[in-house]
């Protein structure tokens, strides 16, 4: 074959390649390949208005669960959620919801004030459990409630995990924690960022 064959042979590779369809971006999170579109629910916010499926239309959603007694988990990764959307938002607008499961304590006004103190832009939800659970589990993430039903000071279990929706209401993503003995569970902020970034960049174009 002659030089000039081999050249055009070779191009024509390349433009073939060069066409085919991206590879989704490598990251730390468990990513979806075909997003899981999140099922009907009926939920409240803060200021006591409803959400539903439609809230998560049209944008780019994180939701954390927790509850506002919390020592730990929930406040560390609030601060974290704020400063990643603060760093990511000259690019990427993006909501966080924090789905609190813990109704019989956490009412709207209390919710509200939590929330408020991290970042008044978040939305912070919740419900009785029968339409709360079903809704979490639909994301990817468990809870489990420990009321003995005499005491106040109940303890909660949940997800440390983070769920990323896409603007079509599906999720996508989900970000783990990092475990390390003697630590508190928590999201590495700079992987999530950088994450974010290659994901929510790859899905928009």
């Amino acid at each position: 074959m002659s030089q000039f064959k081999l050249l055009i042979v070779t191009s024509l590779i390349f433009m073939v390649l060069g066409c085919g369809p991206k590879s989704p971006p490598q990251t730390n999170a468990l990513l979806y390949q075909e997003a899981k579109i999140v099922k009907p629910f009926v939920l409240q916010d803060q200021n006591g208005q409803q959400v539903t499926n439609q809230n998560l239309k049209g944008n780019w959603t994180l939701l954390f669960l927790g509850y506002t007694s919390c020592p730990d988990i929930c406040p560390m990764t609030l601060a974290k959620l704020t400063q990643i959307t603060k760093e990511l938002s000259p690019n990427f607008a993006i909501n966080v919801w924090f789905v609190s499961v813990d109704p019989k304590r956490d009412n709207a006004e209390k919710r509200k004030l939590y929330i408020d103190y991290f970042n008044p832009d978040f939305t912070a939800v919740s419900a009785e459990h029968k339409h709360l659970f079903p809704f979490v589990r639909n994301l990817g993430l468990v809870y489990a409630i420990h009321d003995d039903g005499e005491s106040e000071n109940y303890t909660v279990d949940h997800s440390a995990s983070v769920t990323l929706v896409d603007p079509n209401g599906a999720v996508r993503a989900i970000f783990k924690p990092e475990f390390a003995k003697g630590k508190v569970p928590l999201i590495n902020q700079s992987e999530m960022t950088q994450d974010l970034t290659s994901i929510i960049g790859y899905y928009s174009n």
